[in-house]
């Protein structure tokens, strides 16, 4: 990247972190994308659409969602400069535009998640320490639809007995209002008992809080247990479980958007064709006309 294009990400950087609050990391990102755009293009900032028409070309043997990425950053980066001043057109209709599949999410049916209860809470029976912490881990992934970061690093009074909810500082640093059912907090609240009175942590592991790898551990273990393939069940597919399961039984869209903590409704909408592609595979495999031949 030549200097005088270095000094233009510059100020769109300064610019994201002042007024968007784009973390280092963002920022990191958007410089690597501006780098391999300034590699192909010479030069960013005399770059028009002829160039940029060419980076279709250029970028042909990348994954669609790479140059759908780079092409969103450049798109956002042209759009400062002109608003600035820095160059006097906006030549980003001319940016390649792959065509994206969101891929559906794997999913678990009521049938599995209540085997994995079972067996977790068959365990927890005994009172042991550690099969009470499983119990309340499972019972806020699939009951509350909590990320993985964001489970493991509660805090040890995040959730109360007799209050339905819990004030959550998620992805993005945004709080929402997360549920927090009975049966939740009545796990919690046995896994408690046993947490250390100076743990800061609801789910303590030596100085710290339990790992998200570790995390993903104890559910595949769960998983096991159940009878179920590991290699089928992570935290995110119980958050994903929550979503479905949520929205089949009638849950409205922009509630369930909230629950998640989704900034944008699209990224939830996800959740309406994994329960129209599951009717359809319903009706393949039990109507009565499936079998018969035309």
């Amino acid at each position: 990247m030549n200097e005088s294009d270095r000094a233009l990400v510059d100020r769109f950087c300064d610019m994201m972190a002042a007024e968007v609050g784009a973390s280092r990391n963002t920022l990191l990102a958007y410089r690597s994308d501006f780098e391999a755009a300034a590699a192909a293009l010479g030069s960013i900032e005399k770059a028009g659409p002829k160039e940029l028409e060419r980076l279709g070309e250029a970028w042909a043997d990348l994954a669609p969602s790479t140059v759908a990425r780079r092409s969103s950053a450049l798109r956002r980066l042209f759009g400062f400069l002109m608003d600035e001043g820095y160059r006097p057109d906006d030549p980003s209709a001319a940016l390649p535009k792959p065509a994206l599949r969101r891929p559906l999410p794997k999913v678990l049916d009521t049938h599995e998640v209540e085997a994995m209860f079972a067996e977790v809470e068959g365990r927890a029976q005994s009172g042991q320490p550690i099969a009470l912490r499983n119990l309340a881990l499972l019972e806020l992934l699939y009951g509350s639809g909590l990320r993985a970061t964001e489970l493991v690093s509660l805090p040890r009074r995040a959730v109360r007995q007799g209050q339905p909810f819990l004030m959550l500082r998620g992805k993005g640093d945004k709080e929402r209002l997360v549920p927090v059912s009975e049966r939740a907090a009545g796990a919690v609240a046995e896994w408690l008992k046993h947490v250390p009175v100076d743990s800061i942590w609801l789910f303590p592991s030596g100085k710290k809080h339990l790992s998200r790898v570790r995390l993903f551990q104890l559910v595949r273990d769960m998983a096991a247990l159940a009878g179920i393939a590991p290699d089928r069940v992570s935290p995110h597919v119980l958050r994903h479980a929550f979503a479905t399961h949520l929205l089949a039984g009638g849950a409205d869209l922009r509630v369930l958007q909230a629950l998640l903590g989704h900034a944008d409704i699209a990224t939830t909408q996800i959740y309406t064709h994994v329960d129209a592609a599951r009717l359809v595979e319903l009706v393949n495999a039990r109507h009565p006309l499936a079998d018969q031949p035309r």
